[in-house]
């Protein structure tokens, strides 16, 4: 496959046979993205889990320090004691049945949907639509919940959900190419964290098999695992 001048250009900044600190991966990530517009920033992490077993599930919420950078649409699907609170929060959407009929429809215009424990039920009978997309709730990330004002202002101003994948991959925002490096690398750390956190007690051998960031059309940088934190 031909290289693109741009990539070739990329691909001459930094050595990609060599595994860099966050700090360093996330000036370098800024250095290479050259695209015309805010491209996202986002790393995978490849974890030594089977994600077939339950007990080996990872997945989890984390408040990234700088925020996202991209605006998030918030669907909550409350009872109507509950619609004022999450119209008050921000929330995009606010409803019920309604939604819950246009889901169904096949609308999932929505980056997150926040509900309660007591409509679940209803919410439950998605699971074809919303689980595939990953917008289905889940008390663990806090989507779930009675304090639907508190889940709707977090996922507004920056909470990113995570789930391993198949592959046991872990995918995740974790900025803009707008923001400075620091940042970006404050928001890795972040997530990384969260995921150390997160390590299942019967996965057995190396937990985090390797890491890379990347941003939108730009080759990934490798993050050396001994260095998370840094």
């Amino acid at each position: 496959m031909k290289i693109s001048k741009k990539r070739k250009a990329a691909l001459a900044k930094y050595d990609a046979t060599k595994a860099y600190t966050v700090a360093e991966a996330s000036k370098i990530i800024k250095d290479i993205t050259t695209v015309k517009f805010d491209a996202s920033i986002d790393i995978s992490v490849r974890l030594g889990v089977d994600p077939r077993k339950a007990n080996q599930m990872v997945r989890g919420s984390v408040t990234l320090p700088h925020g996202s950078g991209k605006t998030m649409r918030v669907l909550a699907l409350v009872t109507p004691d509950k619609e004022a609170e999450a119209k008050a929060a921000g929330a995009d959407f606010v409803g019920l049945d309604e939604y819950i009929e246009k889901i169904k429809g096949g609308w999932t215009d929505v980056d997150v949907i926040i509900t309660m424990p007591s409509v679940m039920g209803k919410v439950g009978a998605l699971g074809r639509v919303l689980g595939p997309r990953g917008l289905m709730p889940n008390p663990k990330t806090g989507t779930v919940t009675m304090e639907v004002g508190k889940a709707v202002t977090d996922s507004k101003g920056g909470k990113i959900d995570f789930k391993v994948d198949k592959a046991g991959i872990v995918q995740a925002l974790v900025g803009k190419a707008s923001f400075d490096a620091n940042k970006i690398a404050e928001n890795a750390n972040e997530v990384l964290t969260t995921i150390m956190k997160l390590k299942p007690s019967s996965a057995k051998g190396t937990y985090v098999r390797s890491v890379y960031i990347s941003s939108t059309m730009s080759p990934s940088i490798q993050i050396d695992a001994k260095f998370l934190g840094q």
